[in-house]
């Protein structure tokens, strides 16, 4: 099949599925079914309006006529933060008060982990030159053996998926798993760029692991504040112990 079909296929793939698995995942949410969709249009809004951003404010021309808006350029970085953010905004203006994070994380680490093989079907996102046995070349690019790192990023996502269901079930990290998962992939993202061709930034960095090392701290801030401000279980009142009940004297017993 030609890639020009197939990439859209594997998008449209990964949104599906990851809408059937969040339909799933937010039945257990104390919310009215309209609530759940918005927060769900909501996180969907704000990962494509974070996707997008860079580039747009990176195309100043493209800005002012929308074209930016329409182009190729994305990054799911910024669309994660978005994602979140979008959600947090969400909830304010409904003045939601349940934690929804962890409802998403699972449907989210799936849709990127089949979104990325979409990347490497169309030959974007790709590592730079590399001469390990598991380097691939694409067509698409230039022919040269690189990094798969599209493929390292589904199996990340993939890994992530698995892990945040699995300490669901357990109730590890309960009301921060969404967090969790997105100082996971900035600390992965700073690593990785280290084998993709990026433009440098600053001091050796990509922009991207400027963003990433910027948003770490913010969300470790969050997630302190949340376990800080997060009130302790109610405890029962203590009952007082019954009196002890004595079997009732015989007939004949003498009298005391």
């Amino acid at each position: 099949m030609n890639a020009a079909w197939l990439y859209p296929l594997i998008m449209l793939t990964a949104l599906a599925t990851g809408g059937y698995i969040l339909r799933r995942t937010q039945r257990g949410l104390p919310l009215p079914a309209d609530q759940r969709i918005a927060i769900g249009l909501a996180a969907f809004c704000g990962a494509l309006v974070g996707a997008k951003l860079p580039f747009v404010l990176s195309d100043w021309s493209g800005l002012g006529s929308g074209a930016a808006w329409l182009s190729s350029g994305k990054t799911i970085l910024c669309g994660m933060v978005g994602a979140y953010a979008g959600v947090e905004l969400a909830k304010w203006a409904l003045e939601i008060r349940v934690k929804t994070g962890d409802s998403f994380v699972v449907a989210a680490a799936v849709s990127v982990a089949i979104g990325r093989l979409g990347c490497w079907v169309a030959g974007c996102c790709y590592g730079t030159p590399s001469q390990l046995p598991w380097a691939l070349p694409s067509a698409l690019t230039d022919d040269i053996p690189r990094h798969p790192t599209q493929l390292y990023e589904a199996a990340f996502h993939a890994g992530m998926a698995l892990l945040m269901h699995a300490w669901q079930r357990r109730g590890v990290y309960r009301g921060q798993l969404a967090k969790f998962y997105i100082l996971s992939y900035c600390g992965y993202r700073v690593i990785t760029e280290t084998i993709r061709p990026e433009a440098q930034f600053a001091f050796g960095l990509t922009g991207y692991q400027w963003f990433a090392l910027a948003v770490m701290p913010v969300f470790g801030y969050l997630w302190w504040r949340d376990a800080r401000l997060r009130p302790s279980p109610p405890v029962a009142p203590l009952e007082p112990a019954a009196a002890p009940v004595l079997p009732p004297a015989p007939d004949n017993a003498p009298a005391a």
